[in-house]
């Protein structure tokens, strides 16, 4: 009698050919960046854009509260826009592959049902840890220096924490919009919600009931907890949410996690019914 084979196919158990799904997943995805890199250009442009329009053209006009110049409060925000605008480039993605019938060939297959949300939810992370690698060599060419040190690598990690929820929300979006055209619609949906944020102006630089409405914007709570962090102005307000940045920069994921998560799942799993 043969010895068993412990190493082979029939011995492996299900989280193997779950991670094994997920990383065929995210091959897949960062082989298309790698093709056609100027996907890569079109995700960076704009907020690129933004860092030397506000930066330059209207940074001498733009005042920090307590002092400050203004292109260092601008940074942290700016990083904290990349990541927010990333869940439109995640929705259209997911609605391409669902509109060319891509998903419907993953779901045909023996393969794990979850490798397909997870393998784009890797992907993305991967290629925001470049977007934001590129952000930072462009903030450090415009004069912009950060304290170092554990506050750094701190910052670093909130930004990615906070694209890591918003990845579900656009994979949920991506599943329910109905096609490529209408995912580029939800541009309309993340220019106020960034806007409306600590990213450029403090809150309380606004009206009172426009500045309490950004105060407890997500992103405002990344913004500001992400400008501590690398030692920037901070511009705080008096509001709790704002006195407690650092704290709801952590909250704030999981709570879009626990909220988009279930439901990118259930919309992928009712998928052709």
């Amino acid at each position: 009698m043969s010895a068993l084979d412990l190493t082979g196919p029939a011995a492996r158990g299900r989280a193997y050919w779950a991670l094994a799904d997920c990383w065929n997943i995210v091959r897949r995805g960062l082989t298309h960046y790698r093709r056609q890199p100027v996907n890569i250009a079109w995700q960076l442009g704009f907020p690129i854009l933004s860092v030397l329009l506000y930066g330059y053209v209207l940074g001498s006009a733009m005042t920090v509260p307590g002092g400050g110049d203004y292109k260092d409060f601008l940074m942290p925000g700016m990083f904290v826009m990349t990541m927010a605008f990333g869940f439109i480039n995640t929705a259209t993605v997911v609605v391409h592959d669902s509109t060319k019938g891509v998903i419907d060939r993953f779901r045909s297959m023996p393969m794990a049902s979850s490798a397909v949300v997870a393998g784009r939810g890797v992907t993305d992370l991967t290629v925001a840890c470049a977007e934001l690698g590129i952000m930072m060599l462009t903030a450090l060419a415009m004069g912009w220096r950060p304290d170092g040190g554990w506050g750094f690598l701190a910052a670093f990690g909130l930004l990615l924490w906070l694209r890591f929820a918003l990845i579900w929300t656009g994979v949920w979006l991506g599943l329910l919009v109905p096609n490529p055209e209408a995912a580029g619609g939800l541009f309309a949906v993340a220019f106020p919600l960034t806007m409306i944020s600590s990213i450029l102006v403090a809150p309380q630089l606004m009206p009172d009931w426009l500045g309490w409405v950004a105060a407890w914007n997500p992103i405002s709570s990344t913004a500001a907890a992400t400008r501590e962090l690398f030692g920037t102005p901070v511009g705080g307000g008096d509001s709790w949410v704002e006195q407690h940045a650092l704290l709801m920069a952590g909250v704030w994921p999981v709570v879009l996690t626990a909220v988009f998560l279930p439901l990118a799942v259930r919309r992928f799993q009712r998928l052709g019914r």
